[in-house]
Parts: C-alpha cells; sequence; structure tokens
C-alpha cells in the first residue's frame, strides 16, 4: 500500500482510538443497585446489562484499532492475517481496522455464528 495511504489510515485508527479513550465510564454504570419496588429493579438491571454490553464493546473495538496500529508499525497493514491477500482499500475505508479481507471475514463470521447456534452463546451446550 502507498505510504500516503498508510499516513491516512493511520490519522483515522489514532482518531477512533482518541474517541475510545475519551468514552467515559464510572464504576456507577455497572454497579448493582438495590431497590424496593421490583420494577426499579429491574430497570437498574437492564441498564446495568446495557452498560456492561456496551463497554465490552468498546474495549473490542479500542483492541482492534490498536492492533490495527501495531499493523501499521510491523508494516503488514492492509494485508488479510488468514489468507495473506491485500484487503480491499474500500474495505479499509469503510473499516480501518479490519484485519481480514471480506472473504476471509465471511468464513470467519460464519464458523462463530455455527459454533453459537452448536454451543450456545458462552460455549456451553443448548
Amino acid at each position: 500500500m502507498l505510504e500516503l495511504d498508510v499516513r491516512e489510515f493511520r490519522r483515522m485508527l489514532e482518531r477512533k482510538r482518541k474517541d475510545l479513550l475519551s468514552t467515559s465510564w464510572s464504576k456507577e454504570d455497572i454497579a448493582i443497585e438495590s431497590a424496593a419496588d421490583e420494577i426499579d429493579r429491574l430497570q437498574h438491571q437492564l441498564s446495568r446489562e446495557v452498560a456492561i454490553q456496551s463497554l465490552d464493546h468498546t474495549s473490542k473495538l479500542l483492541k482492534s484499532v490498536q492492533a490495527a496500529l501495531g499493523r501499521i508499525e510491523d508494516d503488514i497493514y492492509g494485508v488479510c492475517l488468514r489468507c495473506e491477500e491485500p484487503i480491499s482499500e474500500k474495505r479499509l475505508k469503510a473499516i480501518p481496522w479490519a484485519s481480514h479481507c471480506i472473504d476471509c471475514q465471511e468464513v470467519i463470521d460464519h464458523h462463530e455464528a455455527f459454533s453459537e447456534k452448536d454451543h450456545g452463546r458462552f460455549g456451553f451446550a443448548a
């Protein structure tokens, strides 16, 4: 990939990392709250679960962004980690932290969906 392109992707990734790191989370967002009213208790529980899922998503995305920045440093950015073919520039513009070409990502997604179906969301048999 051209050096100019890599510099632009680096800037995009660094902006995304900064945005993700500036996301403010506090212990109160995921604290277990007690409430006398059952409806309030359920609302607190739902809010906590949403906050945990959002924090998990942000954490995973941050790891992907940091890994992409590492691939830039290692001079392997834009190369699929599975088949070692170039990742299309169109895909990288849409998802700069992509680590796989679209074909390999579809295989990975299919495998994960199949595995989740067989073993449940947390790896246990249904």
